[in-house]
């Protein structure tokens, strides 16, 4: 069971209708992750829906990458809001629950830019390093409250999104497109993987993934 949230609700619908096509349940709602009050919604919405919460997968980012002597300020705050505000208001939204309960799983994608650094992503690698810092804080301190709250980090690298379609910086954008296409793999490597970690024990927490086409240096 599975309640999806993003912004465009004709994708979501199609992706919805695909699972339960294939015999699944899922549910879906349109949401803003840099809006508080959407993220809640969304959480309380898959309470609601299915009876309870597991896990929340806090995936949203954009990476309209740029020298930072381009300056480009607007699209600064935009990583900021969505890439950290974001993921902080998925651990806001279900927090409260997951402490309850003393069980549930928070997974969150990052970026091998949170974890080293890469000419044109100075922004970009400075909201994925926040994440990780943050997610790993929330684990350390589930463990030490002991509410059992699981924390999964993905650090992918070229994957094939639309994460490109974000680059306003037209050198930048050119180089990053020749880029992935040399090395972007399929989505469903990251899908593999979170269903890799979700499926452990209670007792193990896989806090890491860093995901790589085998091709990428």
């Amino acid at each position: 069971m599975v309640m999806l949230g993003a912004r465009r609700e004709d994708r979501l619908y199609k992706i919805a209708d695909e699972i339960n096509v294939k015999g699944g349940r899922a549910d879906f709602r349109t949401v803003d992750v840099t809006n508080p009050a959407d993220v809640q919604a969304l959480v309380d919405a898959a309470k609601d829906s299915f009876g309870g919460l597991d896990v929340i997968f806090n995936n949203a980012g954009i990476m309209p990458n740029s020298p930072m002597s381009a300056v480009r300020t607007d699209e600064w705050n935009q990583m900021i809001d969505v890439n950290i505000k974001g993921v902080l208001n998925g651990i806001a939204a279900v927090m409260p629950t997951f402490t309850a309960q003393k069980h549930g799983h928070i997974i969150t994608t990052s970026s091998v830019a949170g974890l080293k650094n890469y000419v044109g992503s100075g922004v970009y690698g400075a909201t994925k390093f926040a994440v990780k810092n943050a997610m790993e804080v929330t684990r350390m301190e589930s463990a030490n409250e002991g509410t059992n709250i699981r924390t999964t980090t993905l650090y992918p690298a070229a994957i094939n999104t639309e994460l490109l379609d974000h680059i306003g910086d037209e050198k930048t954008a050119t180089n990053m497109k020749n880029f992935y296409k040399q090395h972007g793999i399929s989505p469903n490597a990251i899908a593999r993987v979170v269903n890799f970690a979700i499926d452990q024990p209670e007792d193990v927490d896989i806090a890491e993934f860093t995901i790589y086409p085998t091709n990428q240096a």
